[in-house]
This record gives C-alpha cells, structure tokens and sequence, in this order.
C-alpha cells in the first residue's frame, strides 16, 4: 500500500489458528501476553494499518465524536484513542451533541476528569468545526450523532472508525474495525493498548485513570462480566495492572435519583406482558432524565417469566425545541437479535437511515417527531399526542412479539 492507499480492513476479520504464544516484553517496548487463542489476539496488521494512519496524520487536530447519550464503554474507548493519538502529536477532542445524564456516566466522568465536551447543536455552526482535519466514530457509526450531518457539510473526512455495533451504514474512512461479535469497544481499545501503541504505565495518574475507565466500559458492556467472552476477561486482566480498584468502586456506588426511581416506577405501573416480552411506555420525560428509560429496561428485564423489556417514552428537550421517541431494549434470550428485532420493528426513516439498532442483549431506537413536536403545554393536547404514540409503537412491537394476535385490548389501549 502507498500512502494514499485506505487502509480500510475486513469487518469481523477471521484469524484461523488454535494456541499460541506470544513473546515477552522486548527492545521494542511492547508488553507482553499470556499464551491465548489466536481468535482472542488482535491481528498485527490491523495494528500496523491504524499505526500508518495515525502517522499519516501526525500534528493532525480531529473531532472524536461520540454518540448524543454516550455510555462508559464510548466514553472510556474515546479517550483510550485520544491517549493513543497523542503519541502521534494528534490532538483529538472528545465531543457529543446530547446529554450525559446516567448517574454513572457523570461520575465516571467527574471522578476521572475524562475530558469530553458537549457542543449544544443551537450555537454550533459548520464554521466552527473548520480546524479539524479528520473525524473519528469511536462506539457508534455516526447515526446515533446530531453533529454528523454538520461534520459531512463542513466536509471534514472521517479517519478511524472502531465500533462493536453492526455495520450500519456504507462508511469508507482511512481505518475501519467494526466487529459484532465483540462485546465491548473498550475491549478493542484495549488490544491496541496491548499490542504497544501506548505502553501504560501506573505512574503516570492519567493513565491509571484512564484503564478504571475502560474497566468499567467492558464491566458495563458486559453486564458485570457476565456475558463476558475470552477476550473480554484477558483485557479485564491486561487493565487489572493498572486500574484504581477504589476509584473505580466510587464510580459504582452511586444512587438513583428520584426522578429515575419514578419512571422506573411508571414502567411498572405501564407495563403489559406478552411471549415473555415486559412492554412499557413511561410518557414524557426530561432531556435530562433520558437515561432513566435504559434503567427502567434493565430493572423490567429482572422479572419471572420475562426474557425481554422494551421501555419508551417521549422525551423533550427545550433547548433545542425538540421532542423524539427514545426506547431501550434488554434481553436475556440469547436467539434474540436487538438490532435485527429494533430495525423489524420500526424501520427506515425517508433517507434510508434506520430508527435503531443494537448490539448483544440491548437495543435502542430514536423516532423525531417532527410536525408533531411540541405545545406539550396543552395538557388535553399532550394527552392525546402520547396516546397516539403509545398505541402505535406496541403496535409494532407487538406484531413481532405476539404476530398471531397483535391487536391491543381496550384495556392495555388505555
């Protein structure tokens, strides 16, 4: 390959092979490795295509962009890159769009000083992003990411893509990782910390910092470890060098606020059950109060005889003027697909771009409102409009989860 070449890689590369072991701490700097399956080692090609790109870029300032609501693994898994980065004189600023309201995200954050920024999409303009030379999807593929749409009109080109979700859209940057079948995107940060492009060190408090936070991405992905695979667990062990157990468990032991606990509670009080499926709208929410609709869906999926919660709800936001459906899934049934069961269920927006999508054992859709956005000041009105939704939105799902009879009752209409 020139140095123009893309250095675009197979998604969900194969590497055929049984054991095998890889040598020792060497002149080179590289850390070590344990013997492990040739399938669990990330493949040093892959390692040397982000390595040209990332010097093909070096003294570069890009755009890191994450999800609107990122998560711990996105969180953690952006600034694994940005320290990456930095080796190569590249500046790399962590931005969202959208809120960080998770109990845990804020202290993760807080506790960290993990540095992400928000840009509020009132205020941002195409001009302002004009000093990046490169974009980087870290965890998502841009579709879960209101700046997109800016960064494409300020014709920024995207440089690295790494992401565990299902290929969503036709991407071509420099370096692509997609893959699937891998649990957590800081686990694959985390191969790229063992294969040497950045050697940690529990010295240095950014770097300790830094592997407490990727400990608890692969922890979160994962559901504590316990849908964990190898791979998982020998990054968990690689991070367990260099991690503050205490930090990390003050991350932990936050609390829900009251206004989770409620909607928790109106997932309770909303829910109908059908095939083992808990199905809950919980009404209007807060921009900020967003991430309690995941937590409900964790909380439901922990009921007898219920393998799968949905819970949705319609959330406002008065800064940006905008009201959107956000639903989350859960599932405990390993034959079933979030991200196939969420695009079925809801499809494609007018631009070929799916509502939603997901990953092993959870899901999340976004539906805009549009024309139907707000006068939410209008009880009566407001009434009406969510009776609408709701209605409709088991509809869909319930054509999936109970086909042979998926009208709704009067009762569960109401």
């Amino acid at each position: 390959m020139n140095s123009h070449s893309v250095k675009t890689l197979e998604v969900n590369e194969v590497i055929s092979g049984s054991l095998i072991q890889n040598v020792v701490e060497s002149s080179n700097g590289y850390p070590s490795l344990e013997t492990v399956s040739t399938s669990t080692r990330i493949p040093e090609q892959r390692v040397e295509a982000l390595r040209e790109v990332l010097e093909k870029h070096r003294g570069d300032r890009q755009i890191v962009l994450l999800q609107d609501f990122p998560d711990p693994d996105a969180l953690a898994s952006a600034w694994a890159y940005q320290l990456i980065a930095q080796q190569y004189n590249i500046q790399g600023d962590i931005i969202y769009a959208g809120a960080i309201s998770h109990q845990e995200n804020i202290a993760l954050v807080k506790l960290t000083g993990l540095p992400v920024k928000r840009l509020n999409l009132q205020n941002i303009r195409e001009k302002d992003l004009q000093g990046y030379q490169g974009c980087v999807l870290i965890d998502n593929q841009g579709t879960t990411c209101q700046l997109m749409q800016l960064v494409r009109q300020a014709e920024i080109p995207i440089t690295v893509v790494i992401d565990h979700h299902t290929l969503q859209e036709d991407l071509s940057p420099e370096f692509l990782d997609i893959r699937p079948s891998t649990r957590a995107t800081a686990t694959i940060l985390t191969q790229y910390l063992q294969a040497g492009l950045l050697k940690l060190d529990s010295s240095i408090s950014e770097h300790v910092k830094c592997a407490t936070a990727l400990t608890h991405g692969i922890r979160s992905d994962t559901n504590r470890l316990m849908q964990a695979q190898e791979e998982d667990f020998l990054a968990a062990g690689y991070l367990s060098r260099y991690y503050d157990a205490q930090l990390l468990n003050a991350v932990l032991q936050t609390y829900r606020s009251k206004r989770v606990m409620d909607v928790i509670q109106r997932s309770l009080t909303n829910r109908i059950v059908k095939n083992n499926f808990s199905i809950a709208g919980v009404g209007y929410l807060r921009y900020e109060d967003r991430d309690a609709i995941p937590q409900a869906a964790d909380f439901l999926v922990t009921e007898e005889n219920v393998h799968t919660a949905l819970v949705y709800g319609i959330v406002h936001d008065e800064d940006e003027e905008l009201e959107v459906v956000i639903g989350s899934l859960r599932t405990t049934k390993l034959t079933l697909d979030p991200d196939e069961f969420i695009k079925e269920a809801f499809g494609q927006d007018s631009h070929g771009r799916f509502f939603g999508g997901g990953r092993m054992s959870a899901g999340g859709f976004e539906i805009p409102l549009g024309f139907l956005c707000g006068f939410t000041e209008n009880a009566e009105f407001a009434k009406r409009k969510w009776d609408i939704f709701d209605t409709q939105i088991k509809q869909k799902l319930l054509r999936l989860v109970n086909p042979k009879d998926n009208l709704l009752s009067p009762e569960e209409k109401r």
